[in-house]
């Protein structure tokens, strides 16, 4: 829930003086927050939120003349005094980052002193009795260290501290406070909540601007970049930007519908993947109307396999999808009109997530037919397959090409899922690369999401902006 006052905070206070000239506040066209402060007593600010369990806090900041007495970052503590036991996550006047343990008996104290690095993205996660702080200079992975068996409360404080001598000023943007899926928790049968987010590809700077406590998932730009449609528990809604109203799209009989949904370049085609029962419950591809339709149009045949929709030719004729055929999963293509089905990849592993350019030369799609999941590209035609990512600390899915042709977004998954497996609820991250593969990827989000965040096209219609699914629970 967003406050009008404090965000996604719920409060604010000060600690060892009460009458100086400091005060956080919340810039709701943007969603970010500024400290600033004016005299030159010390003092100690904090904007919190009282929450249980585990939970990721996480911020980007820049700061407005840095002083040599101030300390910036996360804190958690047992109650609102000065004294309370606490952890704290911050960074010193020398861009040096701490994770700091505070109580009546000991103080425990890591630090972390990057050379020539000055993070401006600060994470702090707790995970049981364990503290988990991760930095990172925005577009850098993160570097961690932890601190562990620390006990706080079950209940406790969380929020943005900072302590000042002299005068400062400092914004904060990208601010989430994430409680993560319980470790108990079932695939495709339990879910957590959602958040509908807008990302500024040149700046970074993130809106959140819909939040579900539905499982909501792999969003859409339409209408001149006007809506937004998504799936939620088999149907598919859209959302206008500007009124903020929710409406569902006909679809007819197509009640189980997967995040496998895609519009035509010209938005004249709206194709679904239906899971249906006359085909053992396999997911089968349909096209409609994209305006609504009682009685969507079966394109794959009856009972061939799971078919998962991915891309569709800039001329209306071809879709291409991953397909169980053969005992495994490859992409194929298949002609609207004829119905006649070709197969694009055969490989012993996995490909997946096909994309035309929007010139219609190429599809890209991701692949670990080389052991890693990696982007590629080929032909149009299946022909001249090329690697783009070698990486091997991500398991890189889903690339989606720029409307301009210029970019390519993906989401990275961490090194530690299973093989060809792209999970709800992990901690991942959105990354960039041209096209033209004149520089490597670089972040542009640090998410917990996954499965459902960016499964289908998701760039806005001026290639500025993405769309994509973060969760909380």
């Amino acid at each position: 829930m967003i406050d009008e006052n404090f965000g996604v905070f719920e409060n604010k206070t000060s600690f060892n003086n009460k009458k100086n000239k400091a005060d956080f506040v919340y810039i709701k066209r943007n969603q970010s927050y500024n400290f600033l402060k004016t005299d030159k007593k010390e003092s100690s600010h904090f904007l919190y939120k009282s929450i249980q369990g585990d939970f990721i806090l996480r911020a980007h900041f820049t700061i407005t003349n840095i002083n040599f007495d101030v300390k910036i970052g996360w804190n958690i503590r047992n109650n609102l005094s000065l004294n309370s036991s606490n952890i704290s996550a911050f960074i010193d006047e020398k861009g040096n980052y701490f994770l700091n343990f505070n109580d009546d008996k000991n103080n425990q104290s890591k630090k972390v002193n990057i050379e020539n690095y000055v993070p401006n993205v600060i994470q702090l996660e707790r995970i049981g009795n364990n503290y988990i702080l991760s930095i990172a200079k925005f577009g850098d992975p993160f570097s961690t260290i932890k601190i562990i068996d620390k006990h706080l409360f079950n209940e406790v404080f969380v929020g943005l501290f900072i302590t000042s001598k002299k005068p400062i000023e400092i914004n904060f943007t990208n601010v989430r406070i994430i409680t993560p899926a319980k470790k108990d928790f079932i695939p495709y049968q339990y879910y957590i909540g959602s958040n509908l987010e807008i990302l500024n590809i040149k700046t970074g700077l993130r809106k959140t601007i819909l939040h579900s406590a539905h499982s909501i998932q792999a969003p859409n730009w339409i209408n001149s970049d006007k809506e937004m449609v998504y799936n939620s528990n088999g149907f598919l809604y859209k959302f206008h930007l500007k009124s903020k109203e929710v409406s569902q799209i006909e679809t007819g009989f197509a009640n189980k519908n997967n995040n496998d949904h895609v519009f035509s370049f010209d938005e004249k085609l709206l194709g679904i993947s239906h899971h249906n029962k006359d085909d053992y419950g396999d997911s089968s591809i349909y096209v409609m109307n994209p305006k609504g339709e009682k009685n969507p149009k079966k394109i794959t045949l009856d009972k061939i396999g799971n078919s998962y929709l991915h891309g569709i030719s800039p001329d209306n004729k071809t879709l291409i999808y991953t397909a169980h055929r053969k005992g495994k999963y490859d992409i194929y293509g298949i002609d609207v009109d004829t119905k006649k089905e070709f197969q694009l990849t055969d490989t012993k592993d996995l490909d997946d997530g096909s994309e035309y350019s929007p010139d219609g030369k190429y599809i890209y799609f991701n692949s670990n037919r080389t052991g890693n999941m990696q982007l590629w590209r080929m032909d149009s035609d299946g022909k001249n397959p090329k690697q783009l990512t070698f990486d091997t600390n991500y398991k890189d899915w889903f690339p989606h090409i720029s409307p301009n042709g210029k970019w390519i977004v993906f989401i990275s998954f961490p090194p530690d899922i299973s093989f060809g497996d792209h999970p709800f609820y992990k901690q991942c991250t959105l990354r960039l690369m041209p096209t033209d593969l004149s520089s490597d990827p670089k972040i542009i989000a640090y998410i917990y999401g996954g499965q459902g965040s960016i499964n289908v096209p998701s760039w806005s219609k001026d290639s500025r902006r993405i769309a994509f699914i973060t969760n909380s629970n």
